[in-house]
């Protein structure tokens, strides 16, 4: 089974290898791609239709009914900023489609705070995306597609 994953903001598509965190940068995560925020992007939306198993104020995973898990990180170390800045918009466990509001944020307050804003979007435990997008892309257009089941891995 061949899932299409939709871009969750509005930005650029870069590879994930340029994002600034060894973790996501090596694939260790995962694979998948990264977007660099549009000025004025504010919503983040889910990527796939599925569970929202995991919601922290700077990330999220959502999880496919075949199991296949896709994280969605906001910006760079912003698990230090504890919350602040960001607007959880979806409950933990509650379904949610493509497109769907998850979080809300300000990607220039987090580059004033001297963090990076970029957004890794990976597929858990999956070896490989194909069909990945490049340049700039709107909230809702394909961004990657994974192959096969995962299990659905969620985040600690």
């Amino acid at each position: 089974m061949v899932l299409r994953v939709a871009a969750p903001l509005a930005g650029t598509v870069v590879p994930l290898y340029t994002v600034p965190d060894r973790v996501f940068a090596d694939a260790i995560v995962g694979p998948g791609v990264a977007i660099e925020p549009a000025r004025g992007s504010r919503a983040v939306t889910a990527p796939i239709a599925g569970i929202l198993v995991k919601v922290k104020p700077h990330a999220f995973v959502v999880v496919a009914p075949d199991g296949q898990a896709v994280l969605v990180h906001l910006g760079i170390d912003t698990v230090s900023l504890a919350g602040e800045g960001f607007t959880v918009l979806a409950a933990e466990g509650s379904p949610v489609a493509i497109g769907d509001p998850v979080v809300d944020w300000d990607p220039a307050a987090v580059r004033d705070r001297g963090l990076s804003p970029i957004c890794p979007v990976v597929a858990l435990e999956a070896t490989a995306v194909f069909d990945a997008a490049t340049g700039p892309i709107q909230p809702g257009q394909a961004l990657f597609s994974v192959a096969g089941p995962g299990t659905g891995a969620p985040l600690s």
